[in-house]
């Protein structure tokens, strides 16, 4: 894992804690992050993609000044699903696999 990716995997874990959410498992990928995480039942996911990519998006832009080149550091897509009929170590696996990618 790169510097880029230790540092966004850093910014996601702060700004978890700092929220009260718990981060039950994380991929950074190049292109992509895969996050499985805990929020309160008021939390929708928008907010914890919101805040993600937003905390990432401006402190990797400072540390890094190559990435103020892009256009943007994230597209405004993402996908989030609920875990009601998966189990959490299912998850967990699917998620640890794609660090292997």
């Amino acid at each position: 894992m790169g510097n880029v990716a230790k540092d966004c995997k850093a910014l996601i874990e702060n700004k978890c804690k700092e929220k009260g959410w718990q981060i039950l498992e994380i991929a950074i990928q190049p292109d992509h992050v895969h996050l499985l995480v805990e929020t309160f039942p008021t939390t929708p996911a928008s907010e914890v993609v919101k805040e993600c990519k937003g905390v990432t998006s401006h402190e990797l832009r400072i540390k890094y000044p190559i990435l103020r080149k892009l256009p943007s550091m994230w597209t405004r897509s993402y996908f989030a699903a609920t875990a009601g009929n998966v189990s959490t170590e299912t998850l967990q696996g699917y998620i640890e696999a794609q660090k292997g990618l």
